[in-house]
């Protein structure tokens, strides 16, 4: 069935047309799929894309021409569903060619009750978020091209910018993440705040000895001490951080308690912890293969990027140490507050799919709760 995109970013206005796939099979005023259009530069790990709670709400435009190609398991889930709204390709595959497919995109899609669009001409949807910036839009049957107007109403009284996203995706109990067999016995007890956490980032605390209970984003700070951890991780997680202002306040009262280590979204709400703010980018960062300079060991990284907002580096306190920059743009992607035991990073050091340069920002993490538990019981 033929489909249509159609983007509105301030007074500009794109459509643009395709085939639809996945779940949405038919004509019906109510199989109009909203979100905020975004794209990704990654040539790999689509299914982990799709799964990433952060892509809830949004839309995603993927740059690399054929998507497909690897089918879908179950092995790699970063969450146990699909998040993102929907997908936007230039060609599909429908016949994967690879021995650890277990079904097809398509048939991900609908087991999901996802939707996609494919046949679309991606450079210049890319080029126009670009240009424009994030856009709000939708992706309908072509039949229902005369109710575009009439759909806009029914967007724009739910925004993306307007929802909490975060409260959409944590879990709604503490539980604690089953290790993998051949993984260390546990020698750290860690809690994780799961503002959208992607299983990858459990697997790589668990791998290097930590007990990890994950609990809720507003699961209060005097909670966390009654359990006693080691540490505290702050997850990635979908959408604007000055939403989540129970999370801003839970990290305000456990700072210097026991380290701390952000990621993503987690690096964002320790930002704004600690008196900083934080800004929409025009486009974010969204692949696995964004260059990040290390200011204090002088040396630049490849990393795997999601995100949409930033942290404002001249509003941070000055007992807070800018410790890496984009080299693209210049923003802050990682601070570190060493009176308070705390570090975070805007990209995503577990990257999977991406390159494995940041794996030792875990290390240095398990190294803080070390020294801490050490000297604890001296």
């Amino acid at each position: 069935m033929k489909g249509l995109i159609v983007l509105r970013s301030g007074q500009e206005e794109l459509i643009l047309e395709g085939t639809l796939f996945g779940a949405l099979r038919s004509a019906d005023a109510e199989n109009v799929v909203f979100g905020e259009f975004v794209f990704n530069t990654s040539m790999t790990g689509y299914q982990e894309i799709l799964t990433d709670p952060s892509y809830a709400g949004q839309i995603v435009c993927f740059t690399t021409p054929h998507i497909g190609n690897t089918g879908a398991n179950r092995e790699d889930l970063e969450s146990t569903r699909i998040h993102a709204e929907a997908l936007v390709i230039a060609r599909y595959t429908p016949r994967p060619s690879n021995f650890r497919s277990e079904e097809t995109l398509e048939e991900f899609l609908v087991r999901n009750k996802k939707s996609g669009i494919h046949g679309v001409d991606t450079r210049r949807l890319t080029l126009f978020l670009r240009d424009c910036g994030v856009a709000s839009g939708m992706i309908l049957p072509a039949a229902l091209r005369d109710s575009i107007p009439a759909q806009w109403g029914r967007f724009e009284s739910a925004g993306y910018d307007k929802i909490d996203w975060i409260r959409q995706v944590t879990t709604r109990e503490v539980r604690v993440h089953e290790p993998a067999p051949h993984d260390p016995s546990p020698r750290f007890h860690v809690v994780a705040y799961d503002f959208g956490i992607k299983a990858q980032l459990l697997r790589d605390l668990s791998r290097r000895g930590c007990k990890v209970t994950v609990v809720p984003a507003d699961f209060p700070a005097s909670e966390v001490e009654r359990l006693r951890p080691d540490g505290v991780f702050l997850s990635n997680g979908p959408g604007d951080p000055k939403l989540a202002t129970y999370a801003v306040q839970n990290v305000k009262l456990l700072l210097g308690k026991q380290p701390v280590f952000g990621v993503c979204m987690g690096h964002q709400v320790l930002a704004l912890a600690l008196g900083g703010n934080t800004y929409k980018l025009k486009f974010g960062h969204r692949g696995a293969n964004q260059p990040v300079l290390d200011l204090e060991r002088s040396s630049v990284e490849i990393s795997s990027h999601n995100h949409g907002y930033a942290v404002d580096a001249s509003s941070l306190p000055a007992r807070v140490k800018l410790t890496h920059v984009n080299t693209n743009d210049q923003c802050c992607e990682g601070i570190s507050v060493p009176d308070q035991m705390a570090f975070s990073v805007q990209y995503h050091p577990e990257s999977s799919p991406g390159p494995h340069d940041s794996g030792h920002l875990f290390d240095r993490f398990v190294h803080m709760m070390d020294d801490f538990v050490r000297h604890k019981y001296i």
